[in-house]
């Protein structure tokens, strides 16, 4: 397959309904790894929802109990100790991934998997196994039960955020987990942008954003450019290995280590080790030093100790705010805000970190717990078609990862770069390779290296049907398409007879957030070998190409050579497959060139003979 061209087609934003004279229910959902809150607009004013006890948040806990009921909430992470195979915490880091990637999470997920259709991680319960889906379901059940009950009517929508790493498998398991509970999706949001809308809104914020999330299990960074109520994505980046739960490991780890404790704990001993963590870090965000007893041992633990052992995090998201800022092509000094999310950001070396790299001091004024569903609450308040003051609001996001096909040599061809705006959908004509070809095998994959091997495969799909031509002649057009939530659909169809082919990337396990940060950051380190190795591959085909097509002349028209003549052109052939099978990028290109002298005249001898047998037998006057 080769390329001839590409244009950039319409983009198409999601038809929003028309307003009622009755406002519809309509909910922001937070769906969080630590805890998930919900929202709505009221009266014009962006209000989360509280339990019947006055809580907010919603411990994002599922306890599976014998007699087949389900504890959903705060009773079952403090339950985690006692029962910890029973009560999944923290299910988000699960969600759209594969059997594979949750056992790489190790000791941090102390639950018995077994695989699932299509290789989705199941977890054992004594209710049997139950998928991250279903257990997200839970929590969402909940939080749909709050609107209701504290908007007396059943719910039109919910706009649900996720983190803007999530790839196409996270969303849409996220997707079938609000379908599960009964909730219609009106749009996923990436979270940063959710914080950006409800930032935004209040202040009347113009310039350039910096979104820095740092929650329970996810770290995001999103650089927005805000003007007369359009939110722009410039970038996004992350670093998911980071969150509240990681700076709980390493306090934990310290314990062990000051106690002389063995490492070798049941899952019981960890969920109980590892709250006694959490409680410390959040006691040192408003104290100098706090005591830690643990078994027999006692001691002290000060928050200059403390940022020690968060320093090499902290520095980690701190790298991940520079590529994004590279990404978006502004400099530090354009930054007019940074935003806050998620509870993480209360650690005071955390804003101050931040407000050193940014040279402004970051806005904590509304709750960073709160900030992300009031945002998706406002988004869902203007699709659900109401009036709320705030219709003229347009968002426009990006895609993580840039979005491609395979071509000859095994190399990608980008169609849709990473950070483009979405929804988004491109346009690019392919044609065949070889004479005859009736089909064409299109290999659908995502990532930011040259070479397929080095990215992921994300589909396969066949186009059929295409009438035999001779090679170039057919005309290919492939459509990438990727709606306001993220997900990609890929059409093919040829031009002249209109069959067509089509692949939804429905996958039902996706990239970890952790191999999204790698690949983004393999891409920079490889940036110089990939551009080689694209170069080499490049000459490769050329050369492969150049090969097949003089020695089906050979075969045609070799009587037009002599026995010298064709010497030399088998001699240089020759040399040409030898070099094409090495990786010197610069010899292959001589050779090629080689190869066009030596044939120059053969091919102008191919081209009288042609001619000659066109005239044969004919009057001028037919001419």
């Amino acid at each position: 397959m080769k390329k001839k061209t590409m244009s950039l087609v319409q983009i198409v934003e999601p038809d929003a309904p028309a307003a009622s004279g009755q406002p519809r229910l309509a909910v922001g959902i937070d769906l969080g790894t630590t805890n998930s809150l919900i929202a709505t607009v009221r009266e014009g004013q962006v209000v989360p929802l509280p339990d019947e006890q006055g809580c907010f948040a919603l411990a994002s806990a599922v306890r599976y109990l014998q007699d087949d009921s389900v504890s959903v909430g705060h009773d079952a992470r403090q339950c985690a100790s006692c029962d910890p195979l029973n009560c999944i915490l923290s299910v988000k880091r699960l969600i759209g991934r594969g059997v594979e990637d949750v056992q790489q999470l190790g000791e941090q997920m102390p639950y018995r998997f077994q695989a699932g259709e299509s290789h989705m991680p199941l977890i054992e319960t004594v209710q049997g196994a139950k998928s991250p889906v279903e257990v997200s379901a839970e929590i969402l059940k909940v939080l749909r039960h709050r609107g209701e009950l504290a908007l007396d009517g059943d719910l039109f929508g919910a706009v649900i955020t996720v983190p803007a790493y999530f790839d196409d498998a996270q969303r849409q398991a996220t997707k079938d987990a609000a379908t599960l509970a009964g909730i219609k999706v009106l749009r996923l949001l990436n979270e940063p942008t959710a914080a950006a809308v409800a930032y935004g809104l209040d202040r009347q914020a113009e310039g350039v954003v910096v979104v820095y999330d740092l929650g329970g299990g996810t770290f995001d960074v999103s650089i927005l450019r805000l003007s007369q109520g359009v939110f722009e994505v410039l970038a996004t980046g992350g670093d998911s290995a980071l969150g509240g739960d990681d700076f709980d490991h390493v306090v934990a780890d310290w314990i062990v280590q000051q106690s002389g404790s063995s490492t070798d704990l049941s899952p019981g001993e960890q969920r109980t080790l590892l709250r006694m963590a959490c409680d410390l870090k959040e006691a040192l965000s408003q104290a100098e030093s706090v005591t830690a007893s643990y078994g027999d041992w006692q001691g002290e633990l000060t928050r200059s100790r403390f940022e020690q052992l968060i320093e090499p995090l902290v520095s980690r998201s701190l790298r991940a705010c520079r590529r994004a800022v590279r990404d978006s092509g502004i400099d530090t000094g354009e930054v007019t805000a940074v935003v806050m999310v998620g509870g993480s950001t209360r650690v005071p070396m955390v804003r101050e970190r931040v407000a050193q790299l940014f040279d402004c001091q970051p806005l904590t004024d509304i709750d960073p717990d709160k900030v992300v569903a009031m945002g998706a609450a406002i988004q869902a308040d203007i699709l659900a078609g109401n009036q709320s003051g705030n219709n003229d609001l347009l968002l426009l996001d990006v895609n993580p990862l840039s979005l491609g096909l395979e071509t000859m040599g095994e190399l990608v061809e980008k169609i849709i770069p990473r950070n483009t705006t979405i929804p988004v959908s491109r346009t690019q004509d392919f044609t065949t390779a070889r004479d005859g070809q009736t089909a064409m095998a299109l290999h659908v994959v995502q990532g930011e290296r040259e070479l397929v091997s080095d990215c992921r495969s994300l589909a396969r799909f066949e186009l059929r049907g295409i009438p035999p031509m001779v090679a170039g002649a057919a005309k290919i057009r492939v459509t990438f398409q990727v709606d306001a939530d993220g997900l990609l659909s890929v059409t093919a169809r040829e031009a002249r007879s209109g069959v067509e082919a089509h692949v939804e990337v429905k996958p039902s396990y996706g990239l970890s957030d952790e191999a999204v940060s790698r690949m983004l950051e393999e891409s920079m380190a490889h940036a110089e070998d990939d551009r080689k190795a694209r170069g080499l591959r490049e000459q490769q085909v050329n050369a492969g190409r150049l090969l097949e097509t003089v020695r089906v002349a050979l075969q045609t028209d070799g009587d037009l050579l002599d026995v010298a003549e064709r010497a030399l052109i088998d001699e240089q052939l020759e040399l040409l497959e030898q070099l094409a099978s090495a990786d010197d990028q610069g010899a292959i290109a001589r050779q090629v060139q080689k190869v066009n002298q030596a044939t120059h005249e053969f091919a102008s001898r191919r081209m009288d003979a042609t001619v000659r047998r066109a005239f044969a037998g004919r009057q001028l006057e037919e001419l």
